[in-house]
Parts: structure tokens; sequence; C-alpha cells
């Protein structure tokens, strides 16, 4: 493969960088728990279903117990004595916390001990769950492979998760390897998760567990038909993170996106909230070998593609070593970037080459993420359509493993059924034309291409540095990624961030660290 001069001095001081950063995030999270991670233990435990009003019955006993000043010691405790006290089961202990008459204040009754031994078998039934998924997943995918590299993403977004199960079966058909169905506007917002089936949603299609089982099925159906696997992504971000991970992960999904800063900077979710939910989002990744896409992309649409490019790399880095810290493999980080540099710039499609051959090296284990140009679309969809083929070209020579693909008409409509079908043919000829330019090639030491890489990295590091030395809280105070600007005590779901006790217990969080 062509490659790109890369100081690894650098490299390894921006990581070491990334991971002190990491580390003091991580001090923080130790010490703290929020609503939507307590609701995922009571899921994961094994509370379901939503009362007459649709409120989900683990808001309903999380609620509660935060609103008496209780939750700190996480809400597991009060399940497990529940269970003691004498409740039929996992779910009707959770109603009881959820509805019953007196509110459990953890005095007298059964010790501590006692109750986290009554979770015992719950919690490795919940880890059960997760690994069965696991192993289906991979059964199929070792039984019919998928395509080769860079992977064709495509997305749908109909609002009905059974018109969405058509179009990714016919997506299958044109030749996608992986499908998404986009979540509802503004569902990252919501501190709840619909249950069940839904067919109505603006600017997409809600995420609930019964939705995503309604779309693997489809993929599978796809798998079985094409003889190649087809992937299922959704979207594990917002006040509800690690909600949908667990969903996600039971229901076998191969990717969620799952980024640390993303819910922070672009839907102005508090960031300590949005932290700590990412941490047990990732632990639950991590187990079910669930393939996180992270956000930086979304850098370059508020902020300038050439300028802030380093921005990218420097937040990928940080990416890294949380989701490290989480026990996410190297395997499993679908770190992402963006082809969004103004196309009429002279050299774009050589500045674009360089941030790609870069973050191509840097991160050579992880499956990288390569979105598509979406900033500089007009309704000329002739010029965009010639747009995605230079993006195509860029991934496939720079080895890119996933691969979102463009549509030409992307600042008109929602893709139709058809405009996927064409993007989907254009990319099969460019992958195939040039599948192996990447190889046939070398960059001119001194050379544009080479001078570029080495200015992003170099910008990189410098911005670690000062990170480092603030703190990750102030530096997104100061607008250090993406240009935006928030507070550490701002933004929504600040609320829901609750100090751990000293005798905090959470017994799926404790298993998913000693993994």
């Amino acid at each position: 493969m062509a490659e790109v001069p890369v100081d690894e001095k650098k490299v390894a001081r921006s990581r070491a960088l990334a991971a002190s950063v990491a580390a003091d995030v991580q001090r923080y999270v130790d010490a703290h728990t929020t609503v939507g991670v307590e609701r995922t233990t009571l899921r994961a435990l094994g509370a379901d279903g939503v009362d007459d009003q649709g409120i989900p019955l683990v808001n309903a006993a999380v609620d509660r117990y935060h609103a008496a000043g209780l939750l700190g010691r996480g809400i597991a405790i009060f399940l497990g004595r529940a269970l003691l006290a004498g409740a039929d089961g996992i779910q009707d202990a959770a109603e009881r916390l959820a509805y019953g008459h007196e509110l459990d204040r953890g005095e007298g009754g059964a010790t501590l001990e006692a109750a986290r031994q009554a979770l015992v078998g719950p919690t490795g039934d919940a880890l059960a769950r997760i690994d069965r998924a696991r192993d289906a997943r991979e059964a199929l995918k070792a039984r019919l492979a998928p395509g080769p590299t860079p992977l064709r993403y495509v997305i749908v977004a109909t609002g009905n998760i059974h018109d969405d199960a058509v179009q990714a079966r016919a997506a299958a058909h044109a030749g996608a390897d992986i499908v998404a169905v986009i979540r509802a506007t503004a569902q990252s917002l919501l501190d709840y998760v619909p249950h069940g089936a839904t067919t109505e949603g603006y600017g997409g299609t809600f995420a609930t567990q019964e939705n995503f089982r309604i779309i693997r099925e489809a993929t599978n159906e796809a798998t079985l038909a094409h003889g190649r696997y087809i992937h299922q992504t959704n979207y594990s971000s917002g006040l509800c993170m690690s909600e949908i991970a667990w969903m996600g992960a039971v229901e076998r999904l191969d990717m969620l996106l799952n980024d640390a800063m993303y819910g922070i900077l672009f839907r102005d979710i508090n960031m300590c909230r949005n932290f700590v939910d990412q941490y047990f989002s990732r632990r639950i990744i991590a187990r079910s070998g669930i393939v996180i896409n992270t956000g930086e992309d979304n850098y370059l649409t508020t902020a300038d593609a050439v300028e802030r490019a380093h921005t990218v790399l420097a937040s990928q880095f940080i990416n890294e070593a949380l989701a490290r810290r989480a026990g996410v493999r190297d395997e499993q980080m679908g770190l992402g970037h963006a082809y969004e540099i103004d196309p009429w710039i002279e050299n774009s499609f050589l500045i674009e080459l360089a941030q790609a051959q870069l973050i191509r090296q840097i991160f050579p284990r992880s499956p990288i993420k390569w979105m598509p140009p979406t900033k500089h679309k007009t309704g000329d969809v002739f010029q965009s359509h010639v747009h995605d083929a230079m993006f195509n070209l860029v991934g496939v020579t720079t080895h890119q493993s996933i691969e979102l693909l463009g549509m030409f008409s992307e600042a008109i409509h929602n893709p139709m059924l058809m405009d996927r079908y064409l993007s989907l043919k254009a990319t099969r000829y460019v992958f195939n034309a040039c599948k192996d330019l990447g190889d046939e090639i070398s960059f001119r030491p001194g050379g544009i291409v080479a001078r570029r890489a080495m200015q992003v990295l170099d910008e990189a590091l410098a911005l670690l540095e000062e990170v480092d030395a603030s703190g990750i809280w102030d530096a997104i105070g100061s607008g250090a990624f993406a240009d935006v600007k928030r507070t550490r005590t701002g933004g929504k779901g600040y609320a829901g961030v609750v100090r751990r006790a000293p005798d905090y217990t959470n017994p799926l969080l404790h298993a998913l660290e000693a993994d």
C-alpha cells in the first residue's frame, strides 16, 4: 500500500496524551452513575414493558429512586432486596420498585451482601444473553462471509419499520454490505426508549428493541438469499446510549454509532452525562463484539475541513483511548472521518487523499469508517455524482474499511430506491476498476500529499497537548472540537447524573469490567 510519511514518535506521543485525557474522564466516570446506566442495568437483569401511559417500567423505577435521592447506591441493591422480600422474579421486583406502596430506603431487612448474591443468577443470565447473540451472529458471518472491503454502507429511513425492512432487503439486492436504519429526528434527546415496533417517525425510524429484531430478520433473509453477510447498523447515542447498546447487543446488531463526544457537541447533551453513559455502553459493546462507528466526520460539517482536519485526528486518538478503557478492541473501533473539503479548492482531491491515508496508517487494525461529501452538495445531481465518485476513488485507494455511500440527490430529498441503486452501481464500478490502485502507486516525498499528512499530524499533536493541559472539559468549553462550545454543567440530562455512594452496586457493570 502507498504510504505517507508518519513520525511514529509523534503518534506515540499523541496516544500518550489521549490516554491521559481518557484517564481524567475515567476518574469522573468511576465516581458517578446516571439514570441511563441504572435503567440499562434493570433491562439487562430482566425488567421489561411499559405502563398504560407508555412509560417504560425501567424509567418508572429508576425515576422514583432518583427522586428520593437513593440512586447513588445503584438500583440493583433495591432490586436484590425486593427479590429477597418475596418478589416473584425480576419483573415483579422491578414493578415493586416502580409502583409499590412503600419506597425501600435500604433500612433493615436484607444485607447489602445478600442483595448482591440475589442478583448473581440474573447477572449471569444477562451476560449469557449477550454471548448467545454474539455467537449466533458470528456463526452466520463465518458461514456466509461479508463482501470485500471497503464495505458498502447505505441508509434506509422511511419512518415505518416494516417499510425499512423492505428497503433493507432491496439495498442488499442492489449490492449493499451494510444497512443502517437512520433514527427518528431528535430521538437522541428522549430520556426513554419507545417500546415495540413503530410505524411513524419524522426523518427516520425510532430505535427500539423490536425494530432492531425486525431489521435483523430482514438482513438475515438477505444474507441467505445473496450468499454474503449483510451487516445491520443503528445508533447508540443520546440520552439512552447504554440502553440502546444493550438492545443492539442482544438483537445481534453488527455496528452501532457510538461516539465519545458527538452527543455533547451536536445534540447539546451534558458532557458529564455523556461520558458516564458512553463508558457503560462501550462495556456492553466490547462484550458483544459490535463495531462502533465514531462521529468525527460531523466536525467538518460545522468547521472548515481544511483548517480543522487535525481536530478529527485528535478526536480519533481520544475516542480510541476511551474505547480501550472500556475494553473495546482496536478491531471494533470504526473510527470516523469524512470527505468534506470544498471540491472547488485546488488539489482538494490530494488533500482528502492525504487525510484518508494518514488515518488508515495510524489506525491499521481499526475498521475505519469513511463518510461521503454532504456539506458542499447542491441540487446539481450530475456534479454530485462525480463528487461521490471522487470520494469512492479515495476510499478504495487508501483501503478504507467501511464506506457510507454518497447519494447524488443528497441536497434534494431522501434517497429513493433508484437513487440508492445508482450510487451502488457507480461505487461498484470505481471499486472494481481501481481495486489495486493503492498498491500500485507511491506518494512523492515532499509532495503535496506527504506534506499535508505531516502537517495534520503535527497540528493534532499540538491540539492534544492543549487538551491534556486544560482537561477535556475546558477544551470542549473553548470550542476545540467542531467549533462548538459546551459547558460542564449545561446541556440536556445533567440532572440525571448521580455521585456514587460508597456501597454503590451494579453487578452487570462489575461483571463486564472483570471480563
